[in-house]
């Protein structure tokens, strides 16, 4: 399995703080889409950052993390990657807000607060999901996952969701976990 970061507009010293503090424990190997700015938005480029690194798309698995802007981007590299043959284990948005999220792959959505996880749900999500209490900025999101503090919210049973207190690191790997 290979996971494909997809980070946002902001300094590249974040991702770097991100990927520190979520993923240097983990078994699967991590990429790093390297657009900056605009970039961040562009589904065609990260697809063709993909099809650089992989000549037959059904020969590693992917799991996507995505950041703000760069959710938008990811979103549509997933879908299109699936087209091309790929196998997308699971979407991970971090705070992706009023960026819809469908397909036919497991979505998980983090938010930095309660309000934009109950409106970013109607724009699509998973059943494992996870929202900051108390608030934090967004930019504390990506910069400093272990110090967020929320809930994992499990609404596969919609009469009676399921909530586990958790940092946002936490949640990551355990996501992260399921999909290796």
């Amino acid at each position: 399995m290979m996971i494909i970061i997809c980070p946002g507009i902001h300094k590249p010293e974040l991702t770097e703080s991100f990927i520190s503090e979520c993923l240097s424990n983990n078994i699967a190997k991590t990429m790093v889409f390297p657009g900056q700015g605009v970039l961040s938005l562009s589904g065609p480029h990260i697809l063709q950052f993909l099809g650089d690194r992989f000549k037959n798309p059904s020969d590693s698995p992917i799991v996507f993390i995505s950041f703000s802007a760069g959710v938008v981007g990811a979103i549509a590299a997933a879908w299109n990657w699936q087209i091309l043959g790929g196998q997308v284990k699971a979407f991970i948005a971090i705070d992706g807000w009023g960026v819809p999220l469908w397909g036919n792959f497991p979505i998980h959505r983090l938010s930095h607060d309660y309000f934009t996880h109950w409106s970013s749900l109607l724009l699509g999500s998973g059943h494992n999901n996870f929202y900051a209490e108390p608030a934090v900025d967004h930019l504390s999101m990506w910069r400093s996952p272990q110090t967020v503090q929320g809930w994992w919210v499990d609404s596969s049973n919609e009469d009676s969701p399921q909530q586990m207190r958790l940092t946002a690191a936490e949640f990551l790997h355990l996501l992260v976990k399921r999909y290796e």
